[in-house]
């Protein structure tokens, strides 16, 4: 399990696709800024639900988030695109509406960095967002991130076009900093 003072990132279980169907696929309006997929309604249980992990595939790796101050589910997160030959990826994640706003995601594109650079031995991972979408963008340029360029109109967001932001960062760039300690100042 990777982890930070606040999060851990941790295997999908099967007890955790319904509540991340509920609270981020029946969410139609977040999902639609999330997946470049249009939306269409899913049962939680259905196996084509995107939180559902498949078998073994090297080109991904689904974790679950994990809040350790509650013990709750608090989103998902992957490494897609996983292209060995080249050593790159991408990074996606979402956290539940309850867990927005407390600065974890950039605790989680740091978590998410390790296992890619560390752990798979990439040299780039990139990430795509929304150029609407500030605190991914924030917790992508905290971490490193650079941001390459921007798509324009590249993304259909229920019912209009939408700016996409592509941000990079190369193993060589990345410092896995350790936390600050629980005494010393922030």
């Amino acid at each position: 399990m990777l982890r930070t003072s606040r999060i851990a990132l941790r295997a999908r279980h099967d007890d955790d696709i319904p509540v991340l169907h509920t609270k981020l696929y029946d969410d139609v309006a977040t999902r639609s800024r999330a997946d470049t997929r249009p939306w269409r309604p899913l049962a939680p249980g259905s196996p084509e639900s995107p939180f559902v992990v498949g078998p073994g595939d090297d080109g991904v790796a689904f974790f679950s988030v994990v809040d350790l101050s509650s013990g709750e589910l608090a989103g998902e997160a992957l490494v897609w695109g996983i292209d060995a030959h080249q050593r790159r990826a991408h990074l996606g994640l979402a956290l539940r509406p309850g867990f927005r706003g407390r600065g974890l995601a950039g605790d989680l594109v740091r978590l998410l960095c390790r296992y890619g650079f560390t752990v798979r031995g990439l040299q780039r991972l990139q990430v795509e967002t929304l150029a609407s979408n500030v605190p991914m963008i924030k917790a992508a340029t905290g971490a490193g991130f650079v941001v390459e360029g921007t798509l324009r109109r590249a993304a259909w967001v229920c019912g209009a076009f939408e700016d996409e932001v592509v941000l990079g960062l190369l193993a060589s760039e990345w410092t896995d900093e350790p936390e600050p300690a629980a005494d010393s100042p922030a």
